[in-house]
């Protein structure tokens, strides 16, 4: 197993921390990687975008000239797609991008983002996130003292105020929960910071199960992707009429 210094927010040194192999020493796999960025993006397009048809544009439906005897083309309304201002064929409309992959592939990017920090060593471990205030600038020494530049992912498991408060207002600094860590905030950030307590969690929640199996961290979708889920979960908890 790998083990890890755990640190103070003064950066100095307080103990050590074992994590599991199949969490933080797996085989990075770049193709999973690569597949769960493209979906992650994918969710967050607003697919807002939309042309006006032929039947949209604004115009009479009168036909121009006679059909035969002008010498000119047959034309029947100044909206058809081939005049000036007239409609878009084939053009884009509003769509959703977002889509689902399988679960075992985003657990394993995970676990290929996490080991990938650990062997570029560009993971702290920090013994915990107490901060006295809320205040960014003594915030903002404490990673100074923790070596998280340029940019830095925060990674806590307890709701922490004082933290989200002192984090927000920091460029290049985010804060996520444990159960809502993605491989493209891993990837995206240069440094990752993350509690002793948090990354214990994630060594037992992402490593195999006794059995053979997979105990399954509780993981959010893709913004789209839980907006779908959302009326569907509603649908099948309404209770059913009774025929009368």
């Amino acid at each position: 197993m790998p083990v890890v210094d755990v640190k103070n927010l003064e950066g100095k040194k307080v103990g050590q921390v074992e994590l599991a192999d199949a969490v933080f020493a797996a085989k990075v796999n770049p193709h999973l990687l690569h597949e769960t960025v493209r979906w992650h993006l994918a969710g967050l397009r607003r697919g807002t975008h939309k042309v006006k048809g032929r039947g949209e544009v604004a115009g009479s439906g009168r036909k121009l000239w006679r059909q035969k005897g002008t010498g000119r083309a047959r034309v029947g309304s100044v909206r058809s797609p081939i005049w000036r201002h007239g409609g878009t064929v084939h053009g884009p409309v509003p769509r959703d991008y977002s889509y689902r992959i399988p679960r075992k592939v985003f657990l394993g990017a995970l676990r290929s983002a996490l080991s990938a920090k650990l062997a570029e060593e560009k993971l702290t471990v920090v013994d915990s996130w107490e901060l006295e205030s809320h205040k960014t600038k003594p915030f903002r020494q404490a990673l100074d003292k923790l070596e998280s530049r340029p940019t830095a992912l925060l990674v806590s498991h307890a709701a922490n105020r004082n933290l989200e408060l002192a984090s927000r207002n920091l460029e290049g600094v985010k804060l996520v929960h444990s159960t809502e860590l993605q491989p493209y905030d891993l990837l995206r950030h240069d440094r990752l910071v993350i509690s002793r307590e948090a990354a214990l969690k994630l060594s037992t929640a992402l490593g195999p199960a006794a059995s053979g199996g997979e105990t399954l961290v509780s993981i959010q979708p893709a913004p789209a992707a839980a907006a779908e889920a959302a009326p569907a979960e509603k649908k099948a908890r309404a209770p059913r009429k009774k025929k009368e």
